[in-house]
Formats: C-alpha cells, sequence, structure tokens
C-alpha cells in the first residue's frame, strides 16, 4: 500500500502534535494514517530483564493506545493501522516511506523518532526518505497559505509540485519565495542587480507555468527577493500552515542528503516543514 500517511509517535507532546497533523493530513486525503511506535531495545524502568520487558511492553501498548484514541476522536472515520516493530528508528521510518505518501515526525521527542532535532535520526528520515517527510515543530493554522521555496533545482520542482497539491487540498493561497544572497552590501543596487532579478522573476514564472495550469484554482502569489533564503522563508513561514522545500538545491555539495536550507529551516521554520526529495527513478527491467 503507498497511499497512506505514515506517523512516528513516542508519547511526547511534540509526537502528539505530530499525530494531530498526520491525522488531518489523511482525512484531507482520505486515505489511511499508519501510527508507528519502534520498541527500543533497552528501558531503564525495571532492574531486571523480566521487568524490563514486561513495563516496556505495557508502556508501548499505552502510546499506540492513546494515538490511536487522538486519531480516531478527531477523525471519526479515519482508518487506522498501528504497529510496535522493534529495530533502529530511522531504518523503520526509512523503509515505511517507501510506501507512504508523507512520513510525519515531531521535532522533539522522548528519545525514539527525534530526540534531537538536528539529531542522526532526524537528518537521516529527512534526508533519505523516499517519501515527502513532514516534521511539525509549531503547529500554525487558519492563515490558508502554502509556502514553498524555489530555485530551478531537481528537488526545487518536486517541492514546487507537492506545495501545489498541497494548497490545492487545503483549498489554501500558495506563496512561492525565490531568494538568494547576492554578493556585496545589500544597500548598493546596480543597474545589473535590476537585471538579475527581472531574470530570476522570469525564471521563477516559467518554473510555476506548468503548475498553474495543472492546479488552475490555486492563487499564487510570488515573491523573489536578494535576502538569504533560510531568512525569507522562515519569515514567510510565520504567515503560514505548511512551508514546503526541496532536500536539496542547488547551493549543495552533489552526494549530501540535505542541503543547507532545508537544514537550517528545520530549527527555524514557524509552522510545520515539508522537505521533499525526488521519487527514485525506477529504470526499466
Amino acid at each position: 500500500m503507498t497511499d497512506l500517511i505514515v506517523v512516528g509517535v513516542d508519547g511526547s507532546g511534540r509526537s502528539l502534535r505530530a499525530l494531530v497533523w498526520a491525522a488531518h493530513e489523511a482525512a484531507l486525503r482520505r486515505c489511511p494514517l499508519r501510527i508507528v511506535h519502534v520498541v527500543p531495545s533497552e528501558h531503564e524502568y525495571a532492574a531486571t530483564p523480566e521487568g524490563r520487558a514486561w513495563e516496556q511492553s505495557h508502556r508501548d501498548r499505552g502510546v499506540l493506545a492513546e494515538a490511536e484514541a487522538i486519531a480516531k476522536d478527531g477523525h471519526p472515520g479515519l482508518e487506522i493501522d498501528s504497529t510496535r516493530p522493534h529495530g533502529a528508528p530511522s531504518a523503520v521510518l526509512l523503509a515505511e516511506s517507501e510506501h507512504a505518501r508523507a512520513v510525519v515526525l515531531g521535532a522533539k521527542g522522548l528519545g525514539g523518532f527525534g530526540s534531537l532535532l538536528l539529531g542522526s535520526v532526524a537528518l537521516q528520515v529527512v534526508g533519505h526518505a523516499s517519501s515527502p517527510v513532514v516534521v511539525v515543530n509549531h503547529v500554525a493554522t487558519g492563515h490558508h497559505r502554502v509556502v514553498v521555496g524555489a530555485d530551478g533545482s531537481e528537488h526545487s520542482q518536486g517541492a514546487l509540485a507537492y506545495a501545489f497539491e498541497q494548497a490545492s487540498l487545503r483549498d489554501a493561497q500558495l506563496l512561492a519565495v525565490h531568494a538568494w544572497s547576492h554578493p556585496g552590501p545589500p544597500a548598493l543596487v546596480s543597474a545589473a542587480q535590476d537585471a538579475e532579478a527581472m531574470e530570476r522573476r522570469q525564471a521563477l514564472d516559467e518554473w510555476l507555468a506548468p503548475l498553474r495550469e495543472e492546479h488552475p484554482g490555486v492563487e499564487v502569489m510570488e515573491q523573489v527577493t536578494d535576502e538569504d533564503p533560510v531568512l525569507a522563508l522562515a519569515r514567510a513561514s510565520d504567515r503560514a500552515d505548511l512551508l514546503v522545500v526541496g532536500s536539496r538545491g542547488r547551493g549543495g555539495f552533489r552526494g549530501l542528503a540535505l542541503g543547507s536550507v532545508s537544514h537550517h529551516l528545520l530549527q527555524f521554520s514557524q509552522c510545520p516543514l515539508a522537505v521533499v526529495r525526488p521519487r527514485p527513478r525506477r529504470t526499466a527491467a
């Protein structure tokens, strides 16, 4: 099954916020929700191996039971599946991403899915997942706006397509931001810089054109600015329900899974952040 939303939970408040976001996303898409709680290899609550196993088993079942109850309460008709796999959280979630429309994580947790926002688990999942990964730190609603960063790269094209889909799904306005840092003092504006800004605006129009045709009902706003992309997108996220970026842009080194812009926005975004990687191309048999 590939038409589902996967969410990682660990009982923390932030993972429950991710659960609420994921349940709403699944309800919007009318697809199943899969709740995943990875069972840790060790636990410190009991002194004996038998006691640790018993207490951990009951705690994990409680985490899943609570998560299922919250999701069902918010969306009574939602199809929900839950699982408690053993293993490394990043490996489990990366495997889940191969069959999901999106993987949703809380920004921080109790030690399973994101004990550190920029720790190895979060970075591995965001940087290597087959599906988009949505990191829920601040929950924002009511803005009716999706913001997407665009730079013309392959990853950016994937982000644009996902952002248009999200805006259409949510009946929201789409703000496409193309920002770049120009060398030299920003106060010195030259004719050459004016010409560059015009070229960049035309490029943004070209990147957006086919998606505008595909989603004619989406209202699109454009922002082209000579500004650090992280600052521009973080500022725009303060007035958005969702921020969408590609996992890497034009400025990254080939082979790196996560670019500096998406990496920094994991920390600075003021709304849920969707990081999109291009789907792997399937080779003909």
